[in-house]
């Protein structure tokens, strides 16, 4: 019974240094990396708020205050509100739920359609390798907003097609930069094990090379949902990103800037703000995780 108690207390003794060293370790990451640490704060704030947001808006989503169209911020509508006398805080809450969910599910399609792809082109090489990186190429040669804009043409509008459209786009900037990891992955000793004890590419590929390459994957996702949020801005300030009545902070800027600007300036300013903020915090999380986990700049 003692002996039992104190192999208990000793794992529990365990557990504690484990959680304490843990907690350290992220500590001393924040320290050396004060600007990522602030970046991931915002995003966890950001989500939490689009998360929550039937529990933080102030009215009803589509609720109107016909006696109160444009309305300075106050007490009652903390951001004013709109030219339809919604309340513009609800909206802006809302709005982040939207812009956050076509972001994380186009990247998340996008790089790992390109996760999957690189791997194969990277360690299969030979044909599968020329035929995927010259597709790429064709990909690369159009800017990334016209690719874009050509693809929501023919498919028009809608959520699902804006997710699409984004994936499309950032897919192949995976497939090259995962490419590159994989060549240099495929060459270490324990890929030559696998090789000579009979393993066949799929289960090498899927248990030694896919985990060498999920570090730079990170980074991609990361820095990529920065561009997915200013790219789904864009092509709804175009006219061609998500339609109504769905809130999105590009939709408003479109809505707002060129008619509002000057009698309404917070239907530009917030969601101008709210996209710089969260596009800066996503772009500096990815540089941070870089410094991190490249070996190159860990001493930095």
């Amino acid at each position: 019974m003692g002996s039992a108690l104190a192999t208990e207390g000793s794992l529990a003794g365990q557990l504690g240094r484990t959680r304490r060293s843990g907690l350290a370790h992220w500590w001393t990451i924040a320290r050396r990396k004060p600007v990522g640490a602030v970046s991931l704060a915002v995003i966890v704030v950001v989500v939490l708020v689009a998360i929550l947001a039937p529990y933080l808006n102030t009215t009803d989503l589509y609720s109107k205050d016909d006696r109160n169209l444009k309305a300075s911020p106050s007490a009652a509508h903390w951001l004013g509100t709109d030219e339809y006398g919604r309340d513009f805080y609800t909206q802006m809450v809302y709005g982040a739920r939207v812009t956050l969910m076509v972001a994380f599910l186009s990247i998340g399609i996008g790089t790992g359609a390109g996760l999957a792809l690189g791997v194969l082109s990277g360690y299969l090489g030979g044909w599968v390798d020329i035929l995927m990186q010259r597709l790429v190429d064709i990909m690369f040669s159009f800017p990334t907003i016209v690719l874009a804009i050509a693809i929501m043409s023919v498919l028009g509008q809608g959520m699902d097609k804006v997710i699409f459209a984004i994936a499309v786009v950032e897919g192949p900037r995976t497939i090259r930069v995962i490419r590159g990891s994989v060549l240099s992955v495929r060459e270490n000793v324990y890929i030559d094990a696998a090789r000579a004890l009979g393993a066949v590419p799929f289960r090498i590929m899927a248990l030694h090379v896919l985990p060498g390459v999920m570090a730079p994957y990170l980074i991609l996702f990361t820095s990529f949902l920065g561009s997915a949020v200013l790219l789904e801005a864009s092509l709804s300030f175009l006219g061609l990103g998500v339609p109504p009545p769905d809130p999105s902070w590009g939709r408003f800027l479109s809505s707002s800037a060129t008619g509002y600007a000057l009698s309404a300036p917070v239907l530009v300013l917030a969601p101008g703000l709210a996209i710089t903020v969260v596009v800066l915090a996503f772009n500096l999380l990815g540089d941070a995780l870089r410094d991190i986990w490249d070996p190159r700049l860990r001493g930095r």
